[in-house]
């Protein structure tokens, strides 16, 4: 049938996830860091999340599009309430951890063990988002993801109190530069920690960071770590 339904324009879309949320019927989800409309017999056509975008990358159109069906819609609501996802990924939505170093008789046997210091999901550079309340006055980390496993005090020397990006140049398609040019340009960052191994191909998390800066327009400090691949901080 011909009716009017949401239109987004991916190349203004910044992946913040403000429509998605916006979007009471579940029509929206992110995808790649982006905004993508899933299905279309969800979307009602009322554009909740045009006013939530940012960007302006939401807009209306009219053509053939499957009928709003509102029970559909009711039923996704109601399995998400019961802790349910049956479309989208729940693992690329955005969220801060907060970390409890309690002293008391019921903490002492977990902080016996090693203590995650992890403070937001997703971490993947092409999952998170490009703004989001995290970052603000953030200490950021971009890892490659190896160095996490090679060094074994990953957590406390350099997650602990920053906001962590991870990603592989060898295996990961495009170019991570102008992501992180737009993390950077868009949100308040205090610093930039890069921790890469000391193989050649992991030159390319560094490079990228640098031509973020550079591109950003900012001056952000910012500092190179190199891991080797036998745990050693190599400088």
């Amino acid at each position: 049938m011909l009716r009017k339904i949401i239109k987004i324009d991916e190349e203004k879309c910044n992946g913040c996830g403000a429509c998605a949320e916006a979007c009471h019927e579940g029509a929206i989800a992110m995808v790649n860091g982006k905004a993508k409309l899933m299905r279309e017999d969800y979307c009602d056509g009322l554009g909740d999340c045009l006013p939530a975008c940012p960007t302006n990358a939401i807009s209306f159109e009219e053509r053939e599009a499957p009928a709003y069906n509102e029970a559909a819609v009711k039923a996704n609501q109601a399995a998400k309430r019961a802790g349910q996802l049956p479309c989208g990924c729940p693992g690329t939505q955005s969220k801060s951890i907060v970390h409890t170093d309690g002293e008391d008789g019921a903490h002492q046997e977990a902080l016996a063990a090693p203590v995650s210091r992890l403070s937001q999901w997703p971490v993947q550079i092409k999952l998170v988002p490009v703004q989001a309340p995290y970052f603000h006055q953030a200490n950021l980390l971009v890892a490659a993801d190896c160095t996490a496993y090679a060094y074994g005090n990953f957590h406390n020397e350099f997650i602990k109190n920053k906001v962590t990006l991870i990603g592989c140049p060898k295996l990961d398609e495009g170019d991570y530069a102008d992501k992180l040019t737009q993390i950077l340009a868009n949100n308040e960052i205090k610093s930039v920690t890069v921790v890469r191994m000391e193989v050649p191909c992991c030159g390319g998390i560094e490079n990228a960071v640098k031509r973020a800066l550079q591109t950003s327009g900012k001056f952000i400090p910012w500092q190179v770590v190199t891991i080797s691949t036998d745990g050693r901080i190599l400088e």
